[in-house]
């Protein structure tokens, strides 16, 4: 009568030996690739602008560490290609490098490090440049666009020239250039753009683009408000776009309007009809400024 007995203890003793089948995922052991494009580039007496493009990995980037002169100051979340380095003594000279990082903690080579020294202390300067002129952006490819821009001026010089989408800065140019390309952008979607320029100081050029775009629509017309940009001098015209296409251009033929501005015009449109909206402001050179960031709206 033991045997039955025997039997099931050596067949759960057998069980037991016998390799699980719900084993997880082999380890990660691949490092990522290194960042390309790093660029570094001196904006002030005491900063530098930290630049470079995304690496790769067999599973994901997790995070990168930027290297001043060996040692890492930053880490970053993958979302984020460049960041400032503060803190800097003026007129010294520092190196940097940037490596990627994954989830299972592997870590990639670093980029050969690239050089940059920070500007020279300066006497107090709070004077802004000027705006810059005739911003363009051109898509180039899928994924990344092409911004163009005519010099701006500053009483001492302009070191650098920041590249805004949606209020956030995505970008910085050394202050010798004119052009700037902008990639990890999304295919088939519109963007807007607002360019700054930055002195030494830390001074940043007055936004060319009319800000806080609103649009409601009711029995038929449209209603805009908005925030006229600061250019030194009245804006009296704006031109409104609708689809991307020119519609109308708002026209004051007095003094402005103080603080916000209103423009209500008749739809055009049937009900139902969502129609995208933006606005640009005629600078006082006569040049046109950077269009606001889209807003969208329902014909009711």
């Amino acid at each position: 009568m033991q045997r039955p007995l025997t039997a099931r203890l050596l067949t759960a003793i057998a069980l037991a030996a016998l390799p699980s089948c719900s084993a997880g995922p082999p380890p990660d052991t691949t490092p990522p690739a290194p960042p390309t494009g790093l660029t570094a580039t001196s904006g002030s007496a005491t900063t530098v602008h930290v630049m470079w493009e995304a690496a790769t990995d067999d599973r994901a980037v997790t995070a990168y560490q930027v290297l001043q002169d060996g040692r890492q100051v930053r880490e970053l979340p993958a979302t984020t290609l460049m960041t400032d380095v503060t803190g800097l003594a003026p007129g010294t000279r520092h190196t940097f490098a940037v490596r990627a990082r994954d989830a299972a903690g592997n870590t990639s080579p670093a980029t050969p490090a690239v050089a940059a020294t920070t500007l020279r202390a300066a006497a107090e300067d709070r004077r802004p440049p000027t705006v810059p002129g005739t911003l363009r952006a051109t898509p180039a490819g899928p994924d990344a666009a092409v911004l163009t821009w005519t010099p701006a001026r500053d009483d001492t010089r302009v070191t650098a020239y920041d590249v805004h989408q949606a209020g956030v800065r995505i970008h910085t140019a050394p202050g010798t250039a004119t052009t700037a390309r902008v990639t990890g952008l999304r295919p088939g979607t519109a963007y807007s753009f607002t360019l700054r320029a930055r002195d030494a100081a830390e001074n940043s050029s007055p936004d060319t683009a009319p800000a806080d775009l609103t649009a409601t629509s009711a029995r038929g017309e449209i209603t805009l408000t908005w925030t006229p940009p600061e250019t030194g001098g009245p804006v009296t015209h704006h031109e409104l776009h609708i689809d991307g296409r020119f519609a109308t251009t708002v026209v004051w033929g007095t003094t402005p309007p103080a603080g916000r501005a209103t423009y209500t015009f008749p739809a055009q449109a049937a009900p139902g009809t969502t129609l995208t909206l933006t606005l640009r402001a005629r600078l006082p050179d006569g040049t046109w400024g950077d269009f606001s960031a889209p807003r969208t709206v329902v014909v009711r």
